[in-house]
């Protein structure tokens, strides 16, 4: 089931960049509160786009959940696992909670001096179904723009496409920074990750 949607999630996302009419010029509302006791948990990673991609990157994608940990002090500590052939790759790091609801800033305090600031954005979530992530980053040479599209299954609403499509588009970002998990060989292996 899991690779036929995202089968038809790529041959159908060209007609949806197509089809989008004007993107939202002043981007998505401000979030008046974030429950992050439901946020938590597995997410599957369906979609990226980041200024720093390009079409040559998109075999670079892999299937690859992240996992939410809520901690002290409404920390998560963030786990992503993808798979490589019948490895697993792992990172993890922590995000600590910002001013404003579901704004999170990344703990690079093991990364020593001069580590690059992210500041990351949950822009719009239903708890259940999907999130909408935000990241900016700024190096030393350039400023990096993510908006991740995360979905607790693989089977998402078309609206909910759209509205990455929308974020997207707010962020400059085109079809040519997209990448989607390449599932064609992908089958579950419960000793991988």
């Amino acid at each position: 089931m899991g690779p036929r949607w995202a089968l038809w999630l790529i041959l159908t996302l060209a007609q949806i960049l197509e089809s989008q009419i004007s993107a939202m010029s002043q981007g998505f509302p401000q979030m008046t509160s974030f429950q992050s006791d439901q946020f938590q948990g597995e997410w599957f990673v369906l979609g990226l786009a980041d200024n720093t991609f390009r079409r040559e990157h998109r075999t670079l994608l892999n299937f690859f959940t992240t996992l939410f940990e809520l901690k002290e002090k409404s920390q998560f500590q963030v786990t992503n696992s993808m798979t490589r052939g019948k490895h697993c790759n792992t990172w993890s790091y922590s995000l600590i909670p910002a001013t404003k609801p579901g704004q999170f800033t990344r703990d690079n305090r093991g990364s020593g001096p001069g580590a690059d600031r992210e500041n990351i954005q949950v822009i719009e979530t239903d708890y259940i179904t999907f999130a909408l992530v935000l990241s900016l980053r700024q190096t030393s040479s350039q400023n990096i723009t993510r908006v991740s599209l995360l979905g607790r299954n693989w089977r998402l609403p078309h609206k909910t496409i759209d509205k990455f499509v929308c974020l997207t588009r707010t962020q400059n970002l085109t079809k040519d920074n997209f990448l989607f998990p390449d599932l064609t060989d992908w089958l579950p292996d419960p000793q991988v990750c």
